[in-house]
């Protein structure tokens, strides 16, 4: 069988020439409707979305915030200081304030004993000293805690003996006179330090200290108490003489003849007793020292 053509399909004219054709076939020279015109398109702004500040690094945040609390720190140490000195001044021009005066009036050395052993000497003394204190205040009080008073050689601190005073209270303007015995029976004391320093015969330097605690009292109010120490140095003590020896005893001899026993020896390891008392009466001044305690330490 033959086959079939099939005529080609013609293909759609463009919407122009529709048109075109159109107006040529109406002839009346009017344009021929076209096909709707495309809207305008309306511009439109983009929509504004805020975007997250960048993160900061975190040392320089940190640096920033260290610097703004050490300058708020110093600001306020600052105003506290320059408030504590205006108090201060303030209370100074009040109250005048003057740290109390301590002077050895007298000091009596009124035994002494020294063993001459070579290894262990041994030491017995009695010593009397008395202290005036002096509050130059008009209107501080000052209130102590009891007194230990202690006394030493100047030149290697050989211990003469200890003694504790019942505390007082110090009145403004007041004189207090404070008497005190340290004493020591038969101690152990280094046998270099203690030849040298404790002459049996001559006048050798004391120190004197005395350690306690003290507050002040004005009108009402009361501070803390704080320890301080009295230093007195400079005093020269004497020996007392020693003690005279014993007469001989008469021994009745045959034919009624008497003879003289010799007295007894003195012990060789052992130094004569002194018992009498010498005084000095030179009037020694004393330093007053603040002792501040920090953990373990005095200083």
């Amino acid at each position: 069988m033959a086959d079939r053509v099939y005529p080609a399909a013609k293909p759609n004219p463009p919407p122009g020439a529709a048109t075109a054709a159109n107006g040529a076939g109406t002839g009346n020279g009017n344009a021929a409707a076209s096909f709707p015109a495309p809207k305008s398109q309306m511009y439109q702004r983009p929509i504004y979305r805020p975007q997250a500040p960048a993160k900061r690094r975190r040392g320089r945040s940190c640096r920033c915030s260290f610097c703004c609390c050490f300058c708020w720190a110093l600001l306020a140490i600052i105003l506290l200081a320059f408030v504590a000195a205006v108090a201060g001044g303030a209370f100074y021009l009040l109250y005048r304030p003057q740290r109390p005066s301590f002077t050895v009036s007298s000091v009596r050395l009124a035994s002494l004993n020294l063993t001459s052993s070579p290894t262990a000497p041994l030491l017995t003394d009695a010593i009397t000293l008395t202290v005036t204190a002096r509050n130059p205040n008009k209107k501080m009080v000052y209130l102590y805690d009891d007194l230990t008073v202690s006394v030493a050689t100047a030149a290697n601190a050989v211990s003469l003996g200890s003694t504790t005073v019942p505390g007082f209270t110090h009145a403004a303007g007041n004189t207090t006179v404070v008497t005190a015995t340290v004493s020591s029976n038969a101690v152990t004391v280094d046998p270099s330090g203690a030849g040298s320093d404790i002459k049996r015969s001559g006048a050798f330097s004391v120190v004197v200290d005395a350690d306690t605690s003290a507050g002040v009292r004005v009108g009402g109010l009361k501070t803390k108490k704080i320890g301080i120490q009295v230093h007195c140095e400079g005093i020269k003590v004497t020996p007392p003489p020693p003690a005279p020896a014993p007469a001989p005893k008469r021994v009745k001899g045959k034919n009624s003849t008497v003879a003289l026993a010799p007295a007894p020896a003195p012990a060789a390891d052992a130094a004569t007793t002194r018992t009498a008392a010498t005084v000095s009466t030179a009037a020694h001044s004393c330093k007053v020292r603040v002792r501040v305690k920090i953990w373990k330490w005095t200083f």
